[in-house]
């Protein structure tokens, strides 16, 4: 039973590379083969590469010293990193809230065995994870230093301790989110937040690695002191890589340890967790009068709720209004002092500058895309839509409205923000400003028209519509270009003019626009909205 158990974990896991959910069939074996090969040459070729040449850099001087168990040490942590990040969801998601538990639960299948195969799945994507780190890293440390059958035994057993490591980790998470999640009544808004803060602490250590790497190599003698001191247990798992016998005995000893305590916490929560009902507090219905509210309010309602009710809509399609308040607090932070090299880079340029702030801000104000799988994701329930007594017209003005009140705001934070460190003048000051809501709308009204023309009804995964559409990618790529020929026009034929009326120039081109996007949408596209 547990193996097959197991087998429907993993064929779980990578269902997508042998079904196609759009077409609602098996792939070829053609297409799966190109699948799978494009995931390695992804994973191993790409990701694998970056970790080698990292690692790379750091065997051959820690090596040359004899800190070999500082090479391991530090790897490890990366590859704990990378294999928490590709995993955690995963527990989140297979363990606890698999679509079958109830229907497992019910069978005479012990629980143990079903958490037993579950983890099996959580461990597989762990290893892949932190593998792409801890393979190249053995790699590259075995070419730098010729080891011996101690010294490979150790590396081998490393990789098996990081990757349990990273499943127990990935369990406690899971089990964490599960216990806060099944107290709320939307769960969209942890997984969200969660996302958000992994992204974050991933870019922060993407960004922030080149700088301390160099940080740490020419203090070398300094940062080895205080890990050997008061992190010696770093120490003592680094040196596993080395293949020292005691460090891997306390190791193993440690990490199993750990693995148990997991195994049990497990044991006792999983059945009270997976059975929980949804919807938090039980609340006690109080007798109020409803307050009315007005047609477009309502239809604007429902499609927020929409929006907020899935974390994939939110994070995939208004990631970008996260950013850019996020950009807006990088310039008051960081823009004083980068000011003065931009305006030193381009002196020679008039009024670039200008032009890079207010091109940037509008390339950042396109990436939002919600408004476009917005129709397709009524699928099946648009018959509900077009059944209210409302027009197609009030249907899309209130799809329209989500994108430009989650967007606009966020934009002009990041205009104002970018005006009090730039001081323009009143008719720059109006164009850094007037910019932005422009590409706003733009993008708002350039989404919706695609989103009618390439809808889909029929999808079986939210995910289709979301960022798997033809319409998806068409907006996505419209706007870069947007964003790239908005500068970059500037410096190859706006200089010539002049700032001011290279961007008063764009700023009628891109209403005139807006007008006809408007238009069409008013006319053509209600008229295809209706014969959905």
């Amino acid at each position: 039973m547990l193996g097959l158990l197991v087998k429907k974990q993993l064929t779980e896991i990578f269902r997508g590379y042998f079904y196609d959910a759009k077409k609602n069939k098996a792939r070829s074996k053609a297409a799966t083969i190109v699948l799978i090969a494009l995931f390695a040459v992804l994973m191993f070729g790409l990701l694998g590469g970056m970790f080698y040449a990292l690692a790379g850099a750091l065997a051959y001087p820690l090596a040359a010293y004899d800190l070999g168990w500082l090479y391991f040490a530090l790897m490890s942590l990366i590859a704990i990193v990378l294999g928490l990040l590709g995993s955690v969801f995963t527990t989140y998601a297979g363990l606890y809230l698999a679509k079958d538990n109830d229907l497992l639960l019910s069978m005479p299948i012990p629980v143990r065995t079903i958490v037993t195969a579950r983890i099996v799945g959580v461990y597989l994507m762990g290893l892949l994870f932190s593998g792409i780190v801890m393979v190249p890293a053995l790699i590259a440390y075995w070419k730098a230093l010729k080891p011996g059958a101690a010294e490979i035994i150790g590396g081998i057993v490393l990789l098996l301790l990081v990757s349990a490591i990273v499943l127990a980790l990935s369990c406690l998470l899971g089990y964490g989110v599960a216990r806060i999640s099944v107290k709320l009544k939307n769960k969209s808004y942890i997984t969200t937040v969660i996302a958000l803060v992994f992204i974050g602490v991933y870019y922060y250590f993407y960004f922030k690695a080149q700088e301390k790497l160099q940080e740490f190599m020419s203090h070398l003698d300094e940062y080895t002191g205080k890990l050997s001191g008061s992190l010696g247990f770093m120490k003592t798992f680094g040196e596993v890589g080395e293949g020292k016998a005691i460090p891997v005995l306390v190791s193993v000893a440690v990490v199993a340890l750990l693995c148990a305590v997991v195994w049990l916490i497990l044991i006792r929560s999983f059945t009270k967790i997976a059975t929980a009902v949804d919807g938090g507090t039980k609340t006690v219905y109080r007798e109020k009068t409803a307050k009315e509210r007005s047609l477009s309010r309502t239809l604007i309602a429902k499609e927020m709720g929409r929006f907020t009710s899935s974390a994939n809509y939110m994070l995939n399609c208004g990631l970008f209004s996260v950013l850019s308040i996020l950009a807006a607090a990088a310039l008051l932070w960081k823009g004083p002092e980068f000011m003065p090299v931009l305006q030193m880079v381009f002196g020679q340029m008039p009024g670039a500058v200008l032009v890079l702030l207010t091109g940037s801000i509008c390339a950042l104000a396109g990436m939002n895309d919600m408004v476009v799988p917005s129709v397709s994701l009524e699928g099946k329930s648009l018959w509900i839509v077009k059944s209210l007594p409302v027009t197609a017209w009030d249907v899309l003005k209130a799809k329209l409205s989500v994108q430009l009140r989650l967007t606009l705001v966020p934009t002009l934070l990041c205009a104002v923000c970018a005006v009090i460190i730039y001081k323009p003048g009143a008719a720059e000051l109006i164009l850094m400003l007037l910019l932005p809501v422009l590409t706003v709308l733009f993008g708002a009204l350039f989404g919706l028209m695609l989103g009618i023309r390439h809808v889909n009804l029929t999808w079986t995964n939210e995910l289709m519509p979301i960022k798997q559409s033809l319409s998806v990618l068409i907006y996505l790529f419209a706007m870069m270009a947007y964003g790239a020929a908005l500068i970059g026009l500037y410096f190859l034929i706006g200089q010539e003019i002049g700032a001011l009326w290279y961007l008063t120039i764009a700023g009628c081109v891109i209403a005139l626009i807006d007008v006809l996007l408007w238009q069409w949408l008013k006319t053509r596209g209600v008229k295809r909205f209706a014969e959905l």
